[in-house]
């Protein structure tokens, strides 16, 4: 917990004290957000759009629902005529039951919708709560990479500057230069060569924002993808529904109103779910920045730069540990579990089927997504 609180702190100070175009710029390569606010606030509306929609075949579905009662009736009067069935006035009331549902839908789906609503709230609200440091810490060490990055270029430039003092002209031509010369020019060749050498840091650089960028967007397409599945499917559940309620009143498709009564609330479970995998990934984004973080100071360090572990560190190509990579492929691939999670709470079919589809379409992207990071 107190490395946690000092992190942290670290964190504010550093966002307080960077300059507001390096933020800027961070913000327009990768992002405002491990989640970009502008989509998630664009999904929350999608998903209210959908209740404005709910009448487009209520009149249908009304219509079918009065046939159908009248056919229910037919088959219980003949049942009692015959003598195979007694009067019965409880299976009589239920078809006018699910008349009112149908009537009254937009309230019984809201009212049906409220406790997943509640659940999403609440998990929304951890979520919301997290990402304001993971967004520090990110900042943060974006800025140390930097920094990293501004070493490697002066080392490697004192270290050409070395060589070329060493070679057997440098010394024979500037044996009875005086000093003060000999360091005049090294501050002038130092730069240019630090030119020279940043190409070198600079593709260093960039292959990293590439892995980093494509693992944080692997993670959002497929936090997306569970998101825009729940409004796809809550649409269709909302607007076809009332022709599931009308059908169930024949004894034929009696249980056709509670598979979808149990769809319903498993695909409204999927937002509340999704935030809840989405708060634990972040604890883990959490650790895996802070443990980056301190590996960056390190390598800086407040004594100078550790020349030994900054020629490992430039070794492997590119200018991250990997951690943060890593936490962001292993959250997208925890987002691909949603619906499964759902039907855990809410056993149902046919949800978990078609999603189980779309997550494997899904998978298969990320795999494809796997491959071209390997390659890069």
């Amino acid at each position: 917990m107190g490395l946690t609180n000092v992190m942290t702190g670290t964190a504010g100070f550093f966002v307080q004290s960077s300059p507001d175009s390096f933020k800027d710029t961070f913000n327009f390569l990768q992002g405002n957000g491990v989640y970009e606010e502008g989509m998630m606030h664009f999904l929350h509306e999608m998903k209210n759009t959908i209740w404005t929609h709910y009448d487009a075949f209520i009149a249908d579905a009304q219509a079918l629902a009065a046939i159908f009662m009248l056919i229910f009736f037919a088959i219980k009067s003949y049942e009692m005529i015959s003598g195979d069935k007694q009067l019965e006035i409880m299976p009589l009331l239920r078809p006018f039951g699910l008349t009112m549902v149908i009537l009254w839908w937009s309230i019984f789906t809201r009212i049906l919708a409220y406790p997943t609503d509640v659940v999403e709230q609440k998990t929304s609200a951890m979520f919301d709560g997290s990402q304001s440091e993971i967004n520090d810490l990110r900042l943060q060490r974006a800025k140390l990479m930097m920094e990293v990055s501004d070493q490697l270029l002066k080392v490697q430039a004192e270290t050409e500057t070395a060589k070329t003092e060493a070679d057997t002209w440098y010394e024979n031509a500037w044996e009875s230069v005086r000093s003060s010369v000999k360091e005049g020019f090294s501050e002038v060749w130092n730069p240019i060569v630090e030119m020279r050498n940043r190409l070198q840091v600079s593709l260093q650089l960039l292959a990293t924002s590439l892995l980093e960028t494509l693992a944080i967007w692997i993670l959002r397409i497929c936090t997306y993808i569970i998101f825009i599945i729940q409004i796809i499917f809550s649409t269709i559940l909302i607007i076809l529904g009332p022709f599931s309620v009308a059908v169930s009143i024949l004894p034929a498709f009696r249980d056709s109103f509670s598979t979808w009564l149990a769809r319903f609330i498993s695909v409204n479970l999927y937002s509340g779910i999704a935030y809840l995998v989405m708060y634990v990934a972040s604890l883990f984004q959490h650790y895996a920045l802070e443990a980056e973080i301190t590996r960056y100071q390190e390598l800086v360090g407040t004594g100078g730069a550790s020349l030994e572990k900054l020629g490992w560190f430039a070794g492997n190509g590119v200018l991250s540990f990997g951690m943060v990579i890593v936490t962001f492929v292993i959250g997208a691939l925890t987002m691909l579990t949603v619906p499964s999670i759902s039907t855990w709470i809410v056993s149902t079919s046919g949800v978990s089927s078609a999603a189980s589809s779309m997550g494997r379409g899904a998978s298969s992207m990320t795999r494809v997504a796997g491959q071209m990071m390997g390659g890069v």
